[in-house]
């Protein structure tokens, strides 16, 4: 079998290529893909060379862990069926070359179990899991009550204020761009105009030089939580962490239980994924798509189209 699928030959040089796929076992599924995501975190770091050291890193490579699509082919012992409408995180099947995360092909071959069942209702908003479950994580390590803090309302940080509202919690946002600001049931503003001490501040912008500005917004006790992805190092200055005996948590990535859970309030409406995607592009269009994705700040999330390709 082949699959048309985006590789990354170096940095900044992208485009679709035809490539041979890994035969498929007992144990796998082979999964028509509908739509892919584009990652403006991780997959940002990889266009342009400035992805941290991570297991599996090389050029060339197929990125991409935000897939959805239907079975076509169930080994015996997958676990899945043909006509399944799943979710898929990456894939590893392109044989020489990397799958970092290997989700952006219009055919996957995948272990059964890392497949995940969703409401086919999702349609392409089904590619907005993985950031969802991401943020059920990071709200998921720790408990806090009242008004909490997002920095940064990009997909993340609006996901983890749509799933704070469905928790009956109450967030604030920061956003320094006025137009990601926008009309939500919950206060988006500058950084500038607020001097609340919070109980718990969830970083959502990735931006490693933050890390002081928050802690000294903590109340005594309170606790940083970092859910982006970090490309520099992180540091802090002690004294404002020892006078407010601060805690920093790491949000590790999404489990499948998240992933499972936030499909379940997604597909019941409990959880509002409308509003999010806001470019589409066939996926032929795809070193275009990457590039708008990347440069242009009016983007929340693009989507590649894989319904026309071969």
């Amino acid at each position: 079998m082949h699959a048309q699928a985006v590789i990354l030959d170096r940095p900044e040089r992208l485009g679709l290529a035809d490539l041979a796929l890994d035969a498929p076992g007992p144990t796998d599924a082979t999964v028509e893909v509908s739509w892919s995501g584009i990652s403006t975190g991780t997959e940002r770091l990889l266009w342009s060379g400035r992805m941290p050291d991570f297991p599996g890193m090389g050029y060339p490579l197929v990125p991409g862990y935000e897939s959805v699509g239907v079975v076509v082919e169930a080994g015996p012992e997958s676990g899945r069926r043909v006509g399944e409408t799943v979710f898929v995180p990456g894939a590893r099947c392109f044989g020489p070359v990397r799958g970092l995360f290997g989700g952006a092909a219009s055919l996957l071959v995948s272990k059964g179990h890392r497949l995940r069942p969703i409401p086919e209702s999702l349609g392409e908003r089904g590619i907005l899991l993985a950031l969802a479950a991401t943020a059920r994580h990071a709200l998921r390590g720790s408990a806090a009550e009242g008004r909490q803090l997002v920095v940064g309302h990009g997909v993340l940080g609006r996901l983890l204020a749509r799933l704070m509202r469905a928790s009956s919690l109450d967030p604030v946002v920061w956003e320094r761009d006025p137009a990601r600001r926008g009309s939500e049931d919950y206060p988006v503003i500058d950084p500038s105009q607020d001097d609340t001490r919070y109980a718990r501040i969830i970083d959502a912008s990735g931006d490693a030089g933050l890390l002081d500005t928050l802690i000294t917004r903590l109340q005594p006790g309170g606790e940083v939580v970092l859910a982006g992805f970090y490309e520099a190092p992180l540091s802090f200055a002690f004294p404002p962490a020892f006078l407010r005996e601060a805690r920093l948590r790491v949000a590790a990535q999404w489990q499948p239980h998240d992933l499972d859970a936030v499909a379940a309030l997604a597909g019941t409406g409990a959880l509002s994924l409308d509003r999010l995607v806001t470019h589409r592009r066939p996926a032929a269009d795809a070193p275009d798509a990457y590039r708008k994705a990347f440069g242009d700040p009016d983007c929340l999330k693009m989507i590649l189209d894989w319904r026309a390709q071969p």
